[in-house]
């Protein structure tokens, strides 16, 4: 064998062993999925767990806030609406003697009856009519009426539905002072306001 051939195998050699040293490793191509480790497997699973109990953990959160300001809001209303009930049942409306004509100071009450009532929809009034104690009870029971009817009308003027207000006339079966004398007399001589929800 020549030296010239020994020399081209011995580069032939050097170059297979090379070549087989420096093989390239074999890389998944995009799109195919890599073989993962248990462990990594178990890593991924736990963190998943993780992010889905903090996003229920938020959505609970944020349910919780939404019922709280939801009951809130119904408080705030149910106040409201007790203190309009309040003021109606504190309001009392007098007349003269003998009298179902409404005085000024009666039409500015019912004037403020009226905006509860055209702002609370859901709220029924009984408009209760009393007299004083002089004159038959009969007479008193129209006159009662009488009274009880011009609150009615006057609060349908002013806007509120008939539907939702009825009347009732006591006379003079419940005074609000006992007494015979003209201040229980003036006191007696009313209207009276019932809430019905």
């Amino acid at each position: 064998m020549s030296k010239k051939t020994f020399t081209i195998l011995l580069v032939l050699v050097f170059a297979l062993i090379f070549s087989f040293g420096c093989a390239k490793k074999e890389v998944a191509p995009p799109g195919e999925p890599q073989e993962i480790s248990a462990e990594e497997r178990a890593r991924l699973a736990e963190e998943e767990r993780k992010r889905e109990m903090e996003r229920q953990a938020l959505e609970e959160r944020r349910l919780q806030e939404e019922r709280m300001a939801r009951e809130r809001q119904l408080e705030q209303e149910e106040r409201k609406v007790q203190d309009v009930v309040d003021n109606i049942l504190a309001t009392r409306i007098h007349f003269d003697f003998d009298s179902y004509e409404l005085k000024p100071a009666a039409r500015s009450d019912l004037q403020q009856i009226s905006e509860h009532m055209n702002s609370f929809n859901n709220l029924r009034l009984v408009i209760e009519g009393h007299c004083d104690e002089r004159g038959t009870a009969e007479y008193n029971l129209a006159l009662g009426e009488r009274r009880a009817r011009a609150a009615y009308e006057f609060l349908i003027l002013l806007g509120v539905q008939s539907n939702r207000m009825q009347i009732v006339s006591y006379g003079e079966e419940r005074p609000l002072d006992p007494r015979s004398n003209e201040t229980a007399w003036a006191q007696n001589r009313r209207a009276e306001f019932k809430v019905l929800q």
